[in-house]
Parts: C-alpha cells; structure tokens; sequence
C-alpha cells in the first residue's frame, strides 16, 4: 500500500493546504544543507589549511548528488509515494551532518557531502512533487512557496549557526543542526500523502498553457525543447549557485565581510547582513515570480527576472567594495535568482503534464548539479586572475542568454509541442502510478 492509499477519504492530513504546508517546513529543514555551508568554510580552511577549492569540492559534490539524483527519487516517489522515501531522506540528511562533525580528512567530508546530496534530493524531491500535485490550478504560487523554504528556509538560523560556530566550534554546529533537521524530516515524513485520482481539479489562468497530455520521462527526453528548457536553467543557475558557494569568500576578498552595516534598525558585519537579507529575498522571489507567472506566463516572467539578474551581477561588479551596496545588491542579486525554482518546475508540468510530473521535473533540475561542477573552477579563475570580476562578467552573459532563451526560442516552441495546449478547467487530476 502507497501513501496515496494511507488515509480515507475527506481526514484531515489530506487537506492540501496542511500537505503544502508540511512541504515548506520540509524544505526549510534541508536549507542548511546548502545555504549554509559558506559559514563553514573559512573555519574549515582555518584548522585544516586545506585549498578553498578543495573544500569547495564537498559543495560541488553535495550539490551535483543532490540534484542528479533526483530523477530517479523521483521514480521511487511516484512509484511508493512521498512518506517512506522521505524518512528516509530525513535519516540521511542527520548522518551526513553528523559525519561533517569529525570529519578530519577531505575525502570524509565529500562522503558526507554525497549523504546529505541524497537525503536532500529526496527531500527537495518530494516536497515539490506534492505541491505541483495538490495546486495544479495554482501551480506557480504553490511552486514558489514550497521552493521558498528551501531558498529562505536559512535565514532564521544564519545568525545562530554563525554564533555557535563562534563560542562552540563549527563541528559542535554541524553536529547539532543536523541531528535537529534529521529528526524534523523524519516526523514530517510521517505526515504526508499524495492525492488520489479525481481528489484535485485542475482551473489554470489562461494565462498559462498546459497541455492536456502526460508525457513519460522517456517522450520528454526525446524532444529538443526539453534540452533548451535544461540549458536556460543551467544559464541561471551557474551564477546563483556560485554565489551560494563563494559568498564569504567574495566579501573577504572585497573587504566588507566583517566591516559593520546598519540596516533596518540592526547593525550585523557586512556578511551576516548579506546571508540573512539574500535568504529572505531568495525565499520570498519564488512565491512572488510564481503568483506573476500565473497570471501573464512563464516565459515572459522568466525574460524580466534574467534580465533583473544580470542587472544585479552589473551592479556588484560596479559598487560591491561598498559595505552597505554589497549586502543590498547580493539581495538583489539572490532575489532574480530565486524564481527558477519556482518557474522551472511550473513550465515542466504545463508542458509536459501532471502525472510524471515529479520525475520529469527530477531531469530539469539536474542543471543546477550541472552548475555546481563549475564552483572549484570559479575559485581557481578567481585565483588566477586575482579578481571575481571575469567570474561575474560570464554569469552577467550568461543571464543575458537565458532571458533572450526564454523569451524567443522557449516560448514559440511549446507553442509548436503542444498546440492543443489550453488553459484546462476542471480536469480531474490523477496522482502519479494511479491513473486508470
């Protein structure tokens, strides 16, 4: 028996709002995992006196496990639901952490980057799995809110971790903040169900195109417009996940991470401010960009939010040697960035369909580990060069690419894929493995 089976009709953990709730509380519980790790390294390099670039491999592996993965966590959600795989997933992402805490040797701590890569996939999996289920009327605002756990779901504890690590050592940290996440996941993992065939209707913005056809991961794979989707997300991603990785080193090396910032009422160092407004603007990007792309569509929603990006990435270039300009403008920065969760994932499920739709999704999302593979390589190009610079100038193009993409390739293609798509009203909505 599935978890979609678990529960009869009409109990109250099948209302979608308490399952798209437990989504973002999910999310939220893997934040660390990735938006947290730029507080550790420094410490890391501090007592080990190992290469940036050879920490930064433990992010890459994290990131790249976390995300390849996904299609085949995926498959297994679809196939046995969101419950087990995601205690499961809660298991993992405890033990990895845990291992970050003793680990005293490199490969240690990529082994414990792969864990968490996993627990976290899973996790990251089947949160945005229920929400593109439960909301395809609202797929975008449910997108969003469910991604911006995982995008803000940090901010509250950036200023306790980076304390802790301060008077208790980053180990203790690491220690501490997994076992509490593991533990969270895991009682979530209790709590969630998929709906059944016919439970959720369907009543989409005509705004918004979907098609009234499930595509298999094996047709969509097949089609061009799939690997132009993949390279718009891989464009974005390579300099949000960057920045994700390299952001204390950036402020150290402009000079502003500890210089103090006063700022609505509260004076942090340079890079608290900064860890603590990108998180929340990352986190709040993704319901906002998703509410808009309901109502005038992704692609055009995509065409502004690239091009905002590359306009942040201009503007650091520019002013980040300011104290105040580089804790404003990373926010920015993080907020152009945070809508591909919510948007990547929306465009997926309007083209090619509900009933695969979190294993189809898994393929997209690849392009962020694809991304991380190029962090090491920003840190030595940052070496060698002795500036950020030239790293900022490509993701600036690269933003630039993706918004013409988005605007002039992605959108007249779906239109050829399925011109039958429409704006479905009331299309009963099957849960994935269920359909008759």
């Amino acid at each position: 028996m599935n978890d979609a089976q678990a529960a009869p009709p009409g109990a109250g953990l099948r209302n979608r709002w308490l399952q798209l709730t437990l989504g973002i509380v999910g999310m939220v519980m893997i934040a660390n995992l990735q938006y947290g790790w730029t507080l550790f390294v420094n410490p890391i390099q501090d007592k080990f006196h190992w290469a940036k670039a050879a920490i930064q491999v433990a992010f890459t592996t994290f990131v790249f496990v976390e995300t390849w993965l996904v299609p085949l966590e995926g498959y297994l959600i679809d196939r046995f639901g969101p419950g087990r795989i995601t205690i499961f997933g809660g298991v993992l992402v405890g033990i990895a952490w845990s291992i970050n805490s003793i680990a005293s040797t490199l490969p240690v701590l990529y082994v414990a980057a792969a864990i968490g890569g996993i627990g976290a996939g899973i996790v990251y999996g089947a949160m945005v799995g229920q929400a593109l289920k439960w909301f395809p009327d609202k797929r975008g605002l449910a997108g969003g809110l469910t991604a911006a756990g995982f995008g803000a779901g940090s901010a509250a504890t950036i200023i306790p971790m980076a304390s802790m690590i301060a008077w208790a050592g980053y180990e203790r940290t690491f220690l501490v903040f997994g076992v509490v996440q593991g533990i969270a996941i895991v009682a979530i993992g209790f709590l969630l169900r998929a709906p059944r065939p016919g439970e959720v209707t369907a009543v989409a913005s005509r705004a918004v195109k979907q098609s009234p056809r499930d595509s298999t991961p094996q047709e969509m794979l097949k089609s061009p417009l799939f690997y132009v989707m993949y390279l718009t997300m891989l464009c974005v991603a390579c300099g949000g996940v960057m920045a994700t990785a390299q952001l204390a080193p950036i402020a150290k090396d402009f000079g502003v991470d500890k210089v103090p910032v006063a700022l609505l009422a509260f004076t942090l160092p340079a890079l608290q401010w900064a860890l603590v407004l990108d998180r929340i603007l990352n986190g709040l990007a993704r319901p906002a960009f998703g509410w808009i792309s309901d109502r005038i569509g992704r692609e055009n929603t995509m065409f502004v939010a690239f091009l905002l990006e590359a306009l942040a990435i201009f503007l650091i270039m520019r002013f980040a040697t300011n104290p105040l300009y580089f804790v404003l403008l990373s926010g920015l920065l993080f907020f152009a960035y945070g809508e591909i969760f919510s948007l990547f994932p929306s465009l997926s499920a309007d083209t090619w369909g509900r009933k695969f739709a979190t294993t189809n999704y898994g393929f997209l999302y690849t392009a962020k580990g694809t991304a991380a593979l190029l962090v090491p390589y920003s840190s030595m190009l940052a070496d060698a060069s002795g500036s950020w610079l030239p790293i900022f100038r490509i993701a600036m193009a690269l933003n630039i690419v993706a918004a013409l993409l988005a605007f002039f390739v992605i959108k007249p293609m779906r239109g050829k894929h399925a011109p039958d798509s429409q704006a479905v009203d009331n299309v009963p909505m099957y849960a994935e493995g269920l359909a008759p």
